[in-house]
């Protein structure tokens, strides 16, 4: 038999020490002791949200008032057969047990139900809530860099000028030349172009 390689006895020696320091951190009292495997169960698999939409849908039916015509009808049919049947046909006496067991037993079942029903519809409401606040952040976001723009131009306006300020310009200037005795008038060429010509 041959005789282990080096590397043969790293392995063994780094498999030991492990070994010696899961011991060791097993018999810890500070720490958290490893899960044992158990023996699993069971258990249904069932998609969230197929279940989720069944839920929504039956707690929507439940809200609705041809569910309490339906519930009402099966009460009303109920108590009259097991009021007015022969003795031998009732399966239901006079204190009728079974019937409140019955309806105990679906309001057992539509409570969870509507409650998985009312979490969904909050999920979604956080969901719409966030959306709801970002895209007004982005709306603000851009108020404000429109805001800023027009106070930009605002200021870059004060020093162009307006078409009344260069009319009021031009018709000091006219005013100034009448006092003086200058006289305008206006060429042919400047009446088709519609500017006026001063000359003295």
């Amino acid at each position: 038999m041959s005789e282990p390689t080096p590397a043969r006895k790293s392995r063994s020696k780094t498999s030991k020490a492990t070994k010696s320091s899961s011991a060791a951190r097993e018999s810890r009292l500070d720490q958290p002791m490893a899960m044992q495997k158990r023996r699993r169960l069971w258990r249904p698999n069932m998609d969230p949200d197929t279940f989720g939409r069944f839920a929504e849908g039956f707690a929507r039916f439940m809200g609705t008032a041809r569910f309490l015509a339906y519930m009402s009808a099966f009460v009303v049919i109920w108590l009259i057969w097991n009021v007015t049947a022969p003795n031998g046909l009732r399966f239901d006496p006079y204190a009728f047990i079974f019937l409140t067991l019955m309806l105990s037993l679906q309001a057992s079942y539509a409570a969870p139900l509507i409650l998985l029903a009312q979490n969904r519809q909050a999920d979604r409401d956080k969901v719409m809530i966030e959306q709801d606040r970002s895209r007004d952040e982005r709306a603000l976001a851009e108020t404000e860099f429109l805001t800023r723009e027009v106070a930009s131009l605002r200021i870059a306006m004060r020093d162009s000028a307006t078409r009344d300020f260069v009319r009021s310009e031009l018709r000091n200037l006219l005013d100034d030349m009448e006092e003086r005795g200058l006289r305008v008038t206006r060429d042919e060429g400047d009446d088709q172009d519609g500017a006026p010509d001063s000359r003295r």
